[in-house]
């Protein structure tokens, strides 16, 4: 997500979209059998992120704006006690906005592992490149993490590093893929183990379909084929079936695919974002919307919360934390923070509310809890039916 709105045209994206979904079969090739997984921490496996121990992790995340607010610290564990499993945290390499320093990111990091979420750090300056003049290059975002790889190193279970934000506009979008593997070259070979994130092009919303037609092969030019594609949907994914088509490519040919960002509108038009929360609940694949609070240049409609208040959910963020397929109802805490899978609430098949804590409040294990004066549910557990 840019600071201000795109300006993205709506009629050349759907004619673009259109025109590629015939070739969504054939232009991805396979792209499982051939990979050997990081041996630590977060990683791909048979297009899926799973944690060290085997667990698959399915990411129900928020974005935070830390770049730009450094001062709410309390936000991650706020969109924590809200039940998600997730953030994704906007740094600064410096080349467009103050630079967000090793030391912040170690702060960062460790309020993330405190609140029980996965954090997935990515570099808000890459933003729009090739269009917005301001926007810097994904190998100035290689060398940030280079730069800050002390506070990286060791928190392989708990940290994916989002190289670049939204890292092309329109113009010459053809150039990401392979400046994509170049920035994933030089990260793996200065030693960085970590599950990467991909954005796509297009202010991340591919609708060019660079990214999808050229995923198999950045996927393969990772030495350790430990890399997440993530797609941005706003008003070119309006559809049902735009969401569809999208994301069941990626799930068919067996690469991974997360939601890193979308809202319920949009200046350049409408998502449909129930069709996008519903789509990644079917197909077993994370979303992380857009965002917590701080939005501005006539998209305060994407703020969850009014001025980071926590106890003041607006009506996006009512609906993304406990509308259908909501964060309350589908997140699960990554297994690497215990053995509880509960994190915010929502209420299990049979009627009873899901436990906050998990299983830590069900010493007996037969899957039910007690918390505020009545019974719950631990997920996953033998009462979760």
């Amino acid at each position: 997500m840019a600071p201000k709105s795109r300006g993205l045209l709506r009629t050349v994206a759907g004619t673009a979209f259109a025109a590629a979904v015939g070739l969504m079969i054939s232009v991805i090739g396979p792209a499982t059998g051939e990979a050997e997984a990081a041996p630590n921490g977060l990683r791909v496996s048979n297009g899926r992120i799973h944690e060290a121990n085997g667990n698959q992790f399915v990411m129900r995340g928020v974005n935070h704006a830390h770049a730009w607010y450094p001062d709410r610290t309390s936000s991650l564990a706020d969109i924590a006690a809200k039940g998600a499993n997730t953030v994704r945290v906007v740094l600064s390499s410096g080349d467009r906005w103050t630079k967000t320093s090793a030391s912040q990111v170690t702060s960062i990091i460790g309020q993330c592992k405190a609140s029980k979420v996965i954090c997935v750090l990515e570099v808000h300056d890459t933003t729009g490149y090739g269009e917005d003049g301001a926007a810097t290059t994904l190998d100035r975002a290689a060398d940030y993490w280079i730069g800050i790889k002390s506070a990286l190193d060791g928190q392989e279970n708990y940290v994916v590093v989002n190289i670049g934000n939204e890292p092309w506009g329109n113009n010459n979008y053809t150039g990401w893929t392979d400046a994509t593997k170049r920035a994933i070259a030089k990260l793996r070979g200065v030693g960085f183990r970590h599950a990467l994130m991909v954005d796509a092009p297009n202010w991340g919303q591919d609708w060019s379909n660079t990214m999808r037609d050229n995923a198999a092969s950045v996927f393969a030019s990772d030495p350790d084929r430990n890399t997440v594609f993530s797609i941005h949907m706003y008003g070119v994914y309006d559809t049902a079936a735009e969401v569809q088509s999208y994301l069941n490519t990626f799930v068919t040919n067996k690469l991974p695919i997360v939601v890193g960002e979308f809202g319920n509108q949009h200046s350049d038009g409408n998502p449909d974002e129930d069709a996008i929360m519903a789509t990644a609940q079917s197909l077993g694949i994370g979303y992380i919307g857009w965002s917590w609070s701080g939005n501005g240049g006539g998209v305060e409609y994407l703020d969850m919360v009014s001025g980071f208040n926590a106890g003041s959910l607006t009506s996006w963020g009512s609906r993304f934390f406990n509308g259908a397929n909501g964060v309350a109802a589908t997140s699960r805490r990554a297994t690497v923070y215990g053995s509880g899978t509960g994190t915010g609430g929502g209420t299990a098949p049979n009627g009873y509310p899901y436990c906050v804590n998990g299983s830590a409040t069900d010493p007996d294990g037969d899957g039910w809890g007690w918390e505020n004066s009545r019974s719950c549910v631990v997920r996953g557990g033998r009462a979760d039916h």
